[in-house]
């Protein structure tokens, strides 16, 4: 484990490599899992504020889901997610024309509606964040529906923390991104003085 002020880096992030490869893998991450995506806290008022932008992005079904169940709900572990589509994709996906899942927040944002581009989950996968009493866990999310990503980031020699700079920095901040590539760096020599 790697720290860098009140966060707590798992090695993986430096170890794996990974590029999203949604031709490959179709957006699955928003459509499997137990739950919806996990939501921060402030991000219910931001949906709130949002909503009526992303409304246009929405497909009939993920717009009667959020009727019937709120813009957000909580899950099992008592955790705020996104509600599902008869308990299947994320309320807010839409699928373009080549069947890969987009996210109409993420849409409303990219055409400028919004000044909110997703939640930050979303955002940082695969990197998934477990927030503490004293600091944060981040830690390499392991998945077989993402091989792909892998496989793609292993050819373009692409380390998890490099693929995720912009939401790093967007959670972090930059100072924050600077110490973790110093820590990359510290790493390298440190496996190569063990090697």
């Amino acid at each position: 484990m790697i720290s860098i002020g009140r966060t707590l880096i798992s090695t993986e992030i430096f170890d794996k490599q990974f590029v999203c490869d949604l031709s490959a893998c179709k957006g699955q991450c928003c459509i499997d899992g137990e739950s919806g995506a996990p939501l921060n806290e402030d991000e219910l008022e931001k949906l709130d504020e949002v909503i009526d932008e992303v409304r246009p992005y929405m497909r009939k079904e993920g717009l009667e889901a959020i009727e019937k169940d709120g813009l957000y709900e909580v899950d099992m572990d008592g955790d705020y997610v996104t509600p599902l589509v008869n308990g299947e994709e994320c309320a807010y996906v839409n699928f373009d024309e080549k069947g890969i899942a987009k996210c109409a927040i993420e849409n409303a944002y990219n055409e400028g509606k919004t000044k909110w581009k997703k939640p930050i989950s979303c955002h940082l996968y695969p990197i998934r964040i477990k927030e503490l009493k004293d600091f944060d866990a981040l830690n390499y999310h392991h998945w077989p529906i993402c091989e792909a990503a892998c496989t793609l980031g292993q050819s373009l020699s692409v380390e998890v923390f490099r693929f995720l700079k912009e939401p790093l920095i967007r959670k972090y901040g930059v100072d924050w991104y600077g110490e973790l590539e110093k820590a990359h760096v510290a790493y390298l020599e440190y496996k190569k003085g063990k090697g």
